[in-house]
């Protein structure tokens, strides 16, 4: 079972059966479930998930009314706990817990809450396990030693007890150790790649973050295809002293990614040079737009319109107010190809495909 941002669920089932990593079964809120004959490592180079877990138990027909808490204690305790231990070590994840933590969630309203169920199912895998349970109740469980993560979801009737893979969720990449406000989630910014169709283009292609802070949609593009020429551009120095730091840590055998300092609305590259651009342009949630863009935003969709190339040019684009901004993008000869709206942090923006 995966777990997606809102939204991005067909996007990750896409990853999954495109990467030959298992068969999906059906989506659920930021849920894919896939089957796999022979998991293994390979599944946790997903980029676009969050987390994936590997499922324990299932339970249906769970109502609102406290009594159905007692319903957790029965697949709690027979749960195949060592041998998803076990499979779990396979996979390339910790197989050596020395505590249980659990986290549950829920759609709706329930006449209890997610510590209920998270001390109903920690309790019993605990007594399994033998290993110590503390209940969120008290605060953040302690950092030292190594977590058995449970993950407990609750749609409607239906109840689903997880086991997550890794230790260190896998939406925290390595790699990101320079952040400013504002940065993109990485699995959504490996969505827009992919989207972009990054994944598709020859060797030597440009791909373009003209607003690229730390660099987070560029090195998830560079996970997508070898050898392209991957350049971003920001109005921060700092930020860009962030992206090149991080950038470095995730260095592969392929080519650097070229940063510079430039006005969005005044970018420094030639007409029709750039095959994708992928962008989180700043409209003012988080970050406020400097240069040219904060006196006429429409100058940012101009000169994407600029730079991309005639024949096949695509930009993918995180647009959090698209009322307001994709006239402008229309107004300069942009079209929209395709737009899904996700959850992010209690927003809804819209990633939205624009061609020439």
């Amino acid at each position: 079972m995966a777990r997606t941002l809102r939204g991005l669920e067909e996007v990750s089932a896409r990853e999954i059966e495109e990467r030959g990593l298992g068969t999906v079964e059906r989506l659920r809120h930021r849920e894919v479930w896939f089957s796999s004959e022979d998991p293994g490592p390979r599944v946790l180079g997903l980029r676009t998930v969050d987390d994936v877990f590997l499922l324990a138990a299932t339970l249906d027909g769970i109502g609102h009314t406290k009594a159905e808490l007692d319903r957790f204690a029965a697949p709690a305790r027979t749960a195949p706990w060592r041998d998803l231990l076990n499979l779990r070590g396979r996979c390339g994840g910790p197989s050596s817990p020395t505590r249980i933590d659990v986290v549950a969630s829920f759609l709706g309203k329930r006449n209890f809450n997610r510590y209920d169920i998270e001390d109903a199912v920690g309790r019993e895998a605990s007594d399994v396990l033998g290993l110590p349970y503390r209940s969120r109740r008290e605060g953040r469980p302690p950092e030292d030693g190594e977590p058995f993560p449970i993950r407990v979801t609750l749609e409607g009737p239906e109840a689903a007890l997880a086991v997550r893979l890794t230790g260190r969720p896998m939406h925290r990449r390595a790699y990101k150790r320079e952040s400013v406000p504002g940065t993109l989630h990485p699995p959504l910014a490996a969505a827009m790649a992919r989207l972009a169709g990054v994944g598709d283009l020859a060797p030597g292609a440009r791909v373009l973050d003209p607003t690229c802070g730390t660099g987070t949609i560029l090195i998830e593009a560079r996970h997508l295809a070898p050898g392209l020429h991957l350049v971003g551009t920001d109005a921060d120095p700092d930020a860009l002293r962030g992206a090149a730091a991080n950038s470095a840590d995730a260095a592969e055998e392929d080519a650097p990614i070229a940063y510079a300092l430039a006005d969005a609305g005044r970018l420094p590259l030639a007409d029709g040079t750039v095959d994708r651009v992928v962008g989180n342009p700043p409209w003012g949630l988080q970050v406020e737009p400097h240069g040219s863009l904060a006196r006429h935003p429409k100058r940012y969709f101009g000169e994407v319109q600029r730079v991309l190339r005639r024949d096949g040019g695509r930009a993918v684009l995180l647009l959090h107010d698209p009322d307001t901004h994709l006239p402008l993008a229309e107004s300069v000869g942009l079209r929209v190809r395709d737009s899904l709206t996700v959850s992010l942090f209690g927003t809804h923006p819209s990633v939205v495909a624009l061609e020439r």
